[in-house]
């Protein structure tokens, strides 16, 4: 399949806002894809060449790009800097430079998916001397076959930032479109952005949308599932299961107004648990292999050789994919630390166990999504948590199920809340019982009872250098949301919270917040566009922010502005998919005191 049919259909959802379309789109270029290519193409649209929870990255700095055109086209650095500056995308700025060359040269060999997908892939797996020389080479070679459409997204590519809006529930919709679509008679109408059903279609419809869903559920990969569908139909899709090693998105918990709205929410009695201030690890072990995952599904196993071994002593079961929280320890006073001490054990790379000496920690477990070979995810909560009882043997301060009440009574909760609080927890979660696991969603099963107005969890995607002392350093932020099909909506600007200087460890090793320095290096090799004093940055680093009040504003494009926001810490651990979405704004702006 040639490369340009893909760059055609990149085009056409750029140039729309709408979902649907956006689906037909998508399921018509699925319908016309070889199977040999069908799972690179779906890996593609997400601007990827490898599955969220791989560990391969592509890590591709902008001037690295900018040099692979300087080969390609010929023209001077400099000219590139002055074009990227004034189109704010690289991407653009190679489609110019390459039409420009076109005009010139007689013959070019059609460039074909497997070939930009092959070359791509290969990028991390250039390393020690001369890897920058055989990433750029690797790069130059594809945009010096490109034509000029196919240069601006091979370079947006390569850089991770493909802008076309691809969400989940899109690609999702696509894939029963394009193998059920005609056993569905499923009827898209253009002009009106519509599609035909009956109500008795939308039942057997729903049933293919759900079959869909479960499957990536279990697989965290829609290219997988993409391929099991045309391949396998229906049936394939309802026998995907768990594969240990392969980490998946866990459940995520809404906030509830208090116990009453709690209850309400997740039904009576409950299971009220601690709701600790550390990190999320799924830990996945089959046989002797142990594997350990952040939020984020980046392996962080050899960061927690500790961990490891109380695992592999503790928990009774051949093979296991289990949900826990990891909380730091002081190992002089024995008080819980919170998670910015143990967040310097995730990206430690050396003196591994030295460090997990100077921060040894808890591991608290409470759910299983797996157990001896038993898909548990439609399992409800309390048999789940009656399983895990069979095989964790517990150690106080070592390996321990979250402490655990079952209650429908509100002073209960209200006693046990307190009770969390006082150990320095951040409140408490509230489950029901009878419900399944459901990964990746926020749906209800369960809900997070908090002391304190919800703070959002924002990715950064744009600052402005500073002025004076602070010229070496990116300040004003700005920070957005996420909307339903993965797009990222700005809702403001954030500059304080931050500190000028490093601070001191005071004598509880509180490392909340962030300097501007430590910003700026996170930031800089992010940047993808400048523009005078502003750039905009690939939405990689999750900060959480407090404010006084949510407003509406036409000037960002959530609809929605922060006042008085702040930093309050980094969320390194937090996923890009996971921050707060523009449903949640809107909730949010719709429930403060004054609007109730």
């Amino acid at each position: 399949m040639e490369y340009k049919e893909l760059a055609e259909i990149y085009q056409s959802l750029e140039d729309t806002s709408k979902r649907l379309e956006k689906t037909y789109l998508i399921s018509e270029l699925l319908k016309k894809t070889p199977s040999e290519d069908l799972k690179k193409i779906v890996l593609l649209l997400k601007g990827r060449v490898f599955p969220q929870w791989h560990q391969k990255k592509l890590g591709v700095a902008s001037r690295l790009v900018l040099k692979a055109i300087n080969i390609a086209t010929g023209t001077s650095t400099n000219r590139i800097e002055q074009d990227w500056k004034k189109t704010g995308d690289l991407g653009l700025t190679a489609k110019k430079l390459i039409k420009n060359k076109t005009q010139s040269t007689l013959f070019f060999k059609p460039l074909s998916v497997n070939k930009v997908f092959k070359n791509i892939k290969a990028l991390p797996k250039a390393k020690g001397h001369g890897a920058v020389d055989r990433k750029i080479k690797l790069i130059a070679e594809l945009l010096s076959s490109a034509k000029p459409i196919e240069a601006k997204y091979i370079t947006r590519t390569v850089l991770e930032d493909l802008r076309v809006g691809v969400g989940e529930g899109s690609l999702r919709d696509a894939i029963v479109w394009s193998f059920f679509g005609d056993k569905l008679k499923i009827r898209y109408n253009k002009e009106e952005n519509d599609f035909d059903i009956s109500d008795e279609e939308r039942i057997e419809y729903n049933k293919y949308i759900n079959a869909v869903q479960e499957a990536y559920d279990m697989k965290n990969d829609f290219a997988e599932v993409a391929k099991i569908a045309k391949e396998n139909g229906l049936e394939g899709l309802k026998n995907v299961n768990l594969e240990v090693g392969k980490p998946i998105k866990v459940m995520l918990y809404q906030k509830a107004e208090d116990f009453e709205d709690a209850f309400e929410t997740v039904g009576k009695p409950a299971a009220l648990e601690y709701k600790y201030d550390g990190f999320r690890l799924q830990i996945h072990k089959n046989k002797d292999d142990i594997q350990l995952f952040t939020r984020r599904l980046d392996n962080v196993t050899k960061q927690f050789p500790d961990v490891v071994k109380v695992i592999k002593n503790n928990i009774n079961s051949k093979n296991f994919i289990l949900d826990a929280e990891i909380i730091g320890i002081d190992p002089k006073t024995k008080r819980w630390l919170p998670f910015q001490n143990i967040s310097q054990r995730i990206k430690r790379k050396y003196n591994i166990h030295r460090m997990a000496k100077t921060i040894p920690v808890i591991i608290n477990i409470f759910d299983a999504m797996q157990i001896n070979n038993k898909n548990l995810i439609k399992t409800p909560f309390s048999e789940r948590r009656a399983e895990l009882k069979k095989i964790t043997d517990q150690i106080p301060e070592k390996i321990e199920l979250a402490e655990q009440i079952i209650t429908d009574s509100q002073k209960n909760a209200e006693d046990f809340y307190k009770q969390s609080l006082g150990k320095g927890n951040e409140g408490i979660m509230v489950k029901a019982l009878d419900k399944p696991y459901k990964p990746g969603s926020r749906v209800g099963y369960g809900v997070k009872v908090k002391p304190i107005m919800e703070t959002l969890d924002l990715v950064i995607t744009g600052a402005e250098w500073g002025q004076g002392k602070r010229a070496e350093w990116l300040s004003s932020f700005t920070v957005s949301c996420i909307d339903q099909d993965g797009n990222f909506r700005e809702i403001g600007k954030v500059g304080t919270g931050i500190k000028e200087k490093e601070a001191e460890q005071n004598k509880d090793k509180n490392l909340e917040g962030a300097t501007f320095k430590q910003l700026t290096n996170l930031l800089k090799p992010l940047i993808i566009s400048e523009k005078g004093k502003c750039v905009k940055v690939k939405p990689k680093i999750v900060i959480e922010i407090n404010y006084e009040e949510i407003q509406r504003s036409p000037t960002y494009s959530s609809g929605y502005a922060l006042r008085f926001p702040r930093l309050v810490k980094l969320r390194p651990e937090k996923p890009i998919e996971e921050v707060s979405t523009l449903e949640q704004i809107r909730e949010y702006y719709q429930t403060q005191k004054h609007r109730k």
